[in-house]
């Protein structure tokens, strides 16, 4: 019987492995080189990071700049308006850069702006930690329409699990009541006024506002208390907002939700909206706007309008919501547009939608007015091509309310699968209203909706408006 040397044993594996190692090499050499590379890649970028994080001028597409590292305290006392400014001037070169908020700081920022159209596309905004809004009428001047604005970028994204909190129970508490679809003046006697009494100005800033923008995403954060609108989307495209929370108290006066104008293209969905004023709001120049999975309430509902005010011209298409469930408000889904404008509202779908306790959850008002004293005035922006199907649950009001206008009549109004219930069954409460409105009854509702017209309307001029837009 052989015996074998151990140490010729080892050396013989010592050598085997050192071959296989070679070959190994020369393979990942011939075919692997994609891989490697990626893998360099990254630690080449990490690095980069790394040296932008000290200050370094070496710059690439994974470059991410601390609001921290340039000069914020993020104690919710000090004023970090220049440190967000000096973030944002540095990030704007950068294509695809990451301006950080880190966690578990507060960030009091005053009236501020990060603007385009010279900045680079694609730069994310990552919001982890807490922005405050400062409640010194001093920190405002007058007149101003927001707090933060995002205006003419290419792809912008504001992502993370952060907070921008409006603190606006001093303004709610203590200016005039303003309609958001206003554009004031700047000296008006309202905003004198509050100036002179020393109070905050008469306009309340919407908290944060996309303006001129295209590519632009939000996703995962929170507004709350915002002094008027929570978030606004004014004449921009291509626009994704996912697992969005507004918060402020049903009684916060023109605190809408989201307000969405002039702008296309438009999805949002996994969103939690609780406000004073509409939980949705859709004005002029909107269109291909999808909207699902949405909660509402408490507020006003999801609505489109008001629309042609002060006999201006409304054009609003191609909307469809579905797949939301709506609590405690005012409106369910609703239609409102001032006597005396011009335009059309056309092609929109209500589908799939849950109300609970809401006062009147369907409705189309051609006569809106939030004024003392309206007038009566001929022309309107026409209604058409409205379909509402699967709406079901309960009502404290009326359950349907059609006021159209007489000279141009709501038409191709269509309802199916209508299921709505007072929530006290022997209360007084008024039944469905109709009044020059024109359409179908695609199934048997509840209660019955018998006072909307079968016939098409004899009133002349709809078709101008609706080709007009």
């Amino acid at each position: 019987m052989c015996r074998v040397n151990p140490t010729n044993v080892v050396a013989f594996l010592t050598v085997l492995l050192f071959w296989f190692s070679s070959f190994e090499v020369t393979c990942s050499a011939r075919e692997g080189k994609q891989w490697r590379r990626s893998i360099a890649d990254g630690s080449y970028r990490q690095m980069v990071a790394a040296r932008q994080h000290t200050g370094s001028s070496a710059a690439t597409s994974s470059a991410t700049f601390n609001v921290l590292d340039h000069g914020a305290k993020g104690d919710g006392h000090t004023d970090d308006t220049k440190a967000f400014e000096a973030t944002w001037a540095e990030a704007c070169k950068v294509e695809a850069s990451t301006v950080m908020v880190p966690s578990g700081s507060v960030f009091l920022v005053g009236p501020i702006s990060f603007s385009g159209p010279n900045c680079q596309p694609n730069i994310a905004f990552q919001l982890d930690g807490k922005i405050i809004a400062p409640t010194s009428s001093s920190a405002w001047g007058s007149g101003l329409l927001q707090w933060i604005e995002f205006t003419k970028l290419k792809g912008i994204t504001i992502k993370g699990k952060g907070t921008i909190d409006g603190q606006g129970s001093v303004w709610w508490n203590d200016s005039p009541t303003f309609d958001p679809t206003d554009e004031p003046d700047s000296t008006t006697n309202e905003t004198i006024s509050a100036e002179l009494k020393g109070g905050m100005p008469g306009t309340k800033p919407t908290a944060l506002r996309f303006y001129g923008s295209s590519g632009v995403t939000v996703t995962g954060i929170t507004i709350q208390n915002s002094p008027q609108t929570h978030l606004k989307f004014d004449d921009c495209t291509s626009v994704l907002l996912s697992n969005f929370v507004a918060s402020s108290p049903g009684d916060s006066p023109n605190t809408d939700g989201i307000h969405l104008q002039n702008s296309q293209d438009v999805v949002i969905s996994a969103t939690t909206l609780a406000c004073g004023d509409d939980c949705v709001s859709i004005q002029t120049g909107c269109s291909n706007v999808n909207i699902h999975n949405v909660k509402c309430g408490p507020g006003h509902g999801i609505s489109i309008g008001g629309l042609g005010k002060d006999n201006t011209k409304a054009c609003v298409s191609n909307i469809t919501v579905r797949d939301v469930t709506i609590q405690n408000t005012l409106t369910g889904v609703r239609i409102k547009t001032w006597q005396g404008g011009s335009g059309a509202v056309k092609q929109v779908t209500f589908s799939n939608v849950q109300v609970s306790e809401v006062e009147t959850p369907i409705m189309i008002d051609q006569f809106y007015c939030d004024k003392s004293n309206c007038k009566n005035q001929s022309s309107a922006v026409e209604v058409s091509g409205i379909n509402y199907v699967n709406i079901r649950g309960t009502y404290t009001v009326q359950p349907v309310h059609f006021a159209c206008s007489d000279s141009t009549p709501c038409s191709g109004v269509s309802l199916s699968t209508i299921e709505l219930k007072p929530v006290q069954e022997n209360h007084n409460l008024y039944g469905p209203f109709c009044w020059e409105a024109y359409g179908e009854l695609e199934t048997t509702t509840e209660p019955p909706i018998s006072c909307l017209e079968t016939a098409k309307p004899l009133k002349a001029g709809t078709q101008s408006n609706s080709e007009s837009c």
